[in-house]
């Protein structure tokens, strides 16, 4: 149904309802109202890289994996996958009745916060550091989960409804997360934490804006009309639903204490410009209107809002269940093959001596650590089930068939003893470097897995809540590993994390470094794929790698200096953007017009290659603080062999813009530098392309 449309209906059933059928239409859990022929509706569902926490689905890779491809058509497919695969488990569900969590249309995605801080556990669920970045990906990944691709569903509304998270300045610390307070200026507020969302509104029209846990400058989220009213409704035009985090009302009262009483709270919420509580704090709402705490046109406005989304999505119709499972059967094995791809296109290749690819077939290959051979390390968190995983080991398996393999934990995740009954601790270490030693080539596949790096609650050892200490690996990790470097010169590290990690000295022992984030059921085999040359890697940092030393400021701390490429100064280990390959296209021009750069593209090789484009902007003006450089443009060229193209990349004038002190954005009165390549125009960058022995393809000073 057309928003209009379902807009008037809403309206004409608000009119109807008793003040207590409107309240019970603002919690997530919303009952039935049978007299209006108004169906039960669960709000809550997720689906962050996939239909997740509702049983068979397919799980691609975790979307910092996914903002690694450095290609907004990858998420735009992820994207629509969701919608269309989630709207036919929904008619399933519904043809049985089955109305509860997780089996509706509102998927509560995605999130698009800014990793400001390394150590931040739920970094793995953004898109990284960069606004521009955030926002390009997250636009493309809402279009595709709420647009219809079939051209005849144009007119049908939502396929299927998104929505922004969470909704301000939120990037940990995870444990203190439901009463803190995140300070920004407002130049930071307009430079870095808020243009993602405001994109997201004003490009892809997403159907939700959810608040977050803390609150902004000493107002709770939930309950900042700036942020809810002032800021995303009247300057920004927002016309769908907000909601609260879950529990974030609550915090209003509990932990933020910025109200004295529970329905006060519930209140300043609603006022506030939150339609939606994920809780029961909005049982309240009866005390807080008849109290004289709230008045009813707030209600009112809420609940139609929320009845409008829900009839944009059309869940009355015949749910056709059988018709349902066909279609639903028929396209699994597309989506399966498509998830493969995917994951190819998300594996950062961050050091290579040489050693790779491995076309030849090792005699005999060793595969070692904790996150080898178990698929808890490929589903990233909210995440749906697979039908099948294909592991590290299992996926250099498939491609060396021929060769011996030796596989061995080597170390427990982050315990110091694999074994609880062993009476020493590194108990899997003698097996692990016996297996390197005796190999020709050894695979050491260390790292987290989402279970200790995400978000509070979902933590089970003694890392900080989901947060991360420190960007080393866990100590029993970090010793199976120098074990099996001394043992062996033929080391490859395969990185499993959602975020930063380093090395330490091993990063100069080690041959080869392949980031692998968490990259889905099909993951192990899109490493494999890059590990033997049938995939040439393209993915490129979404984050920065710092070395652990230089991360020293304190992790609650949300002002930008110094923090991400935007205004680090120091050299980091893998600067934001960066990534190599085993074969590039060559670059033969590039010019500008405005805000577009053209880029003569030739592929000289006897095979299709891909490469990720870059574009940015350094902005000077006397008297203002601006960043290092922007990133403004993506644009993933494939070329067959021996094709040429001229690639263009547009910058949206809204990247080239400055901030001043108070937060307007304007167009820069000074001069604006463009850059265009691979990789961003930093010092270390340039350095480790000429450790790698090939040229920049940056070409500075397009004026």
């Amino acid at each position: 149904m057309k928003k209009q449309e379902a807009n008037l209906k809403a309206r004409e059933l608000v009119k109807q309802m008793t003040r207590e059928e409107k309240v019970s239409q603002m919690l997530y859990t919303a009952p039935a109202i049978e007299r209006l022929g108004l169906p039960a509706y669960n709000w809550w569902n997720e689906a962050l890289h996939g239909v997740a926490r509702a049983g068979l689905s397919t799980v691609f890779p975790q979307s910092i994996a996914l903002s690694a491809s450095y290609d907004p058509q990858i998420l735009n497919d992820v994207g629509s996958v969701v919608g269309e695969e989630g709207r036919l488990k929904n008619r399933i569900y519904r043809s049985r009745e089955d109305r509860g969590i997780y089996k509706g249309l509102t998927y509560w995605s995605p999130n698009i916060n800014i990793v400001r801080d390394p150590r931040w556990g739920r970094g793995h669920e953004s898109y990284g550091e960069d606004p521009c970045l955030n926002a390009i990906m997250g636009v493309a990944f809402v279009k595709g989960i709420q647009e219809y691709r079939d051209p005849s569903m144009k007119d049908k509304g939502l396929q299927a409804a998104a929505c922004a998270k969470h909704f301000a300045v939120h990037s940990g610390p995870e444990g203190i997360r439901h009463g803190f307070d995140s300070k920004a200026t407002p130049k930071e507020l307009s430079e870095t934490y808020l243009p993602a969302f405001e994109k997201l509104v004003k490009d892809a029209d997403v159907a939700g804006v959810m608040s977050s846990y803390n609150a902004v400058n000493g107002v709770p989220t939930s309950a900042s009309s700036f942020l809810l009213r002032e800021t995303l409704r009247d300057k920004w035009g927002f016309e769908g639903y907000t909601v609260s985090d879950c529990g974030a009302i609550s915090d209003i009262y509990h932990h933020h204490h910025y109200k004295d009483t529970l329905s006060e709270a519930a209140a300043a919420a609603v006022e506030g410009g939150c339609d939606l509580n994920c809780g029961n704090m909005y049982g309240h709402l009866l005390e807080a209107l008849e109290k004289g705490q709230l008045e009813e046109k707030y209600v009112d406005e809420a609940v139609e809002r929320l009845l409008t989304i829900r009839f944009m999505l059309d869940m009355d119709e015949d749910p056709q269940p059988e018709k349902a499972m066909e279609e639903w059967v028929g396209k699994l094995r597309e989506w399966k093959q498509l998830n493969r791809r995917i994951a190819e296109s998300c594996i950062v290749l961050l050091k290579n001596d040489g050693i790779l690819p491995l076309k030849e077939a090792p005699e005999t290959i060793a595969i070692v650590g904790p996150d080898a051979a178990v698929h808890t390390v490929l589903e990233g968190n909210y995440h749906g089930t697979a039908a099948d995983y294909v592991t590290v080991a299992k996926g250099i398996a498939e491609v060396y068939p021929e060769s011996n393999l030796l596989i061995s934990e080597g170390a427990h995740l982050y315990k110091d003893r694999v074994e609880n009954c062993s009476p020493l601790p590194g108990d899997r270490i003698s097996e692990a470097a016996a297996f390197a030693s005796f190999a020709d080539v050894t695979f050491a596949v260390v790292g987290l897995d989402p279970c200790i790096e995400g978000e509070a609650g979902d933590a089970s050892n003694e890392y900080a809540a989901g947060d991360k200490h420190d960007l080393h690996l866990p100590a029993s990790q970090q010793a199976m590993l120098e074990a099996v470097c001394e043992a062996s010169d033929n080391v490859v590290v395969i990185l499993m994390s959602g975020g930063a990690l380093e090395l330490g000295n091993l990063n100069d022992k080690v041959r080869a470094v392949i980031q692998g984030w968490y990259p889905g059921s099909e993951g192990g085999r899109a490493i494999a794929n890059v590990i033997c040359g049938k995939v040439n890697p393209t993915g490129r940092l979404p984050l920065t790698f710092y070395y652990n030393e230089q991360v020293s400021w304190d992790f609650s701390d949300y002002h930008t200096d110094g923090k991400t490429y935007r205004f680090f100064k120091g050299k980091p280990l893998y600067p934001f953007g960066f990534g190599i390959g085993y074969e590039y296209l060559t670059m033969e021009s590039a010019r500008r017009k405005g805000n577009s750069v053209y880029v003569d593209l030739k592929n000289q090789l006897d095979h299709p290659v891909a490469m990720p484009l870059q574009l940015y902007v350094k902005a000077e003006e006397e008297g203002l603080e601006t960043p290092n450089f922007q990133l403004v443009a993506v644009n993933k060229i494939l070329l067959e062999p021996g094709q040429k193209t001229t690639a263009v990349l547009e910058a949206d004038p809204f990247w080239t813009m400055v901030v001043e002190e108070d937060g307007t954005r304007r167009p820069c009165r000074g001069k604006l530098t463009f850059f265009v390549g691979d990789h961003q125009p930093d010092e270390r960058s340039e350095e480790l392309c000429r450790q790698q022995g090939r040229q920049s393809c940056i070409r500075p000073d397009l004026l």
